[in-house]
């Protein structure tokens, strides 16, 4: 037996498998059906306690070529059921075999369709996993959690370089999903990935055609030093920015950003392309949203959530760079808005020729 306490004082009880450990996060749901390897070894949800709302997780077990990062980010890995027998011939090791190889935690057995409509009426709370009912002292910390300087915990610790191609482009790692990497592959780039807070000098003097801007966890505001160092690097280099790397833009460029009630995290979330005219389904991952009222006069929005018309995505005019805050290279979920990999080429190229 293990326990789920959330700050407001609910208590879950349920099933540990894993780390039999205690640890405290946010507690967040992802809604994908589909993807938990990839939600697990997303760098965006470090620090968080990730509560999947399908209802049985595991059936096709793990292969560790489709993680979009060396091994899991979570705190915590909750779910109503885990399968112990899957079925797959990809797969390498049941998910219970995973979580205790890297020492995660993982909780089953408990009504999660309850404890996500509590995070949905209340907003994200924090919460701590206890295998023991939880001390005073316990629930106190677990109030005043909180985890500093996550995108200097997840981002590489040095450049390096990913493959080649006939384009040359830096990469600015926030906490960056592998598919990213390779959605730019796929495009005959040649891609050098750079730490979080790379001085904007050593990404100038490099002769690189672009600069991608990649996801990432936490409160895009705690990241002042990211923020300056955007504001040198942008209307030098054609710019494409991601989750995080589309909030760092929108605040270097004098916009602000607020926290979501509960965030958009799952692989079925509905965005409108307004130029397009079409509505797109997209995979997301994020507590954080650019305030409309605060963009610069040169800021379009390209892209709006057709669930709560929040913005997803933003062009700058006069500057070569545009944004999004879902997810073109899913990872979990649907490829429909791949396209913007391909547009972020032509810009790309058109800026070679000026």
């Amino acid at each position: 037996m293990a326990y789920l306490t959330l700050e407001d004082g609910t208590i879950f009880k349920g099933e540990a498998f894993g780390a039999k450990i205690d640890i405290m996060g946010e507690v967040v749901f992802n809604t994908g059906m589909t993807g938990y390897q990839e939600v697990l070894t997303d760098p965006s949800y470090c620090g968080q306690i990730v509560t999947m709302t399908y209802p049985l997780i595991g059936n096709y077990g793990i292969d560790e070529e489709i993680s979009e990062s060396a091994g899991p980010n979570v705190r915590a890995f909750v779910m109503r059921e885990m399968c112990m027998q899957p079925s797959n011939w990809n797969c390498k090791e049941t998910l219970q075999e995973y979580l205790e190889k890297y020492n995660v935690v993982g909780l089953a057995g408990i009504d999660t369709r309850e404890l996500t409509r509590k995070i949905r009426d209340k907003g994200t709370m924090h919460g701590i996993i206890t295998q023991v009912p939880p001390s005073v002292h316990q629930i106190e910390e677990m109030q005043a959690y909180e985890f500093e300087k996550p995108v200097e915990a997840m981002t590489c610790k040095e450049k390096y370089q990913y493959c080649d191609g006939t384009r040359k482009l830096a990469v600015l790692d926030f906490g960056l999903k592998r598919n990213i990497l390779r959605s730019l592959a796929k495009r005959d780039c040649a891609l050098t990935v750079f730490p979080a807070l790379t001085p904007p000098e050593e990404i100038l003097k490099g002769g690189y055609d672009g600069l991608m801007l990649t996801n990432g966890p936490g409160n895009p505001k705690d990241n002042p030093q990211i923020i300056e160092n955007l504001k040198k690097l942008i209307g030098e280099l054609p710019i494409f920015g991601i989750c995080l790397g589309h909030q760092l833009v929108a605040l270097a460029m004098g916009a602000d950003t607020e926290k979501l009630k509960y965030g958009h995290r799952g692989a079925n979330h509905p965005v409108k392309d307004m130029q397009k005219n079409k509505v797109y389904i997209t995979s997301q991952n994020h507590g954080y949203t650019i305030m409309s009222r605060s963009l610069p006069g040169c800021a379009v929005v390209s892209h709006k959530n057709w669930n709560d018309q929040t913005i997803e995505g933003v062009k700058y005019i006069g500057y070569p760079m545009f944004t999004v805050q879902f997810h073109p290279e899913a990872a979990p979920g649907p490829e429909d808005t791949a396209y913007l990999f391909d547009e972020y080429i032509e810009l790309i190229d058109r800026n070679r020729k000026i």
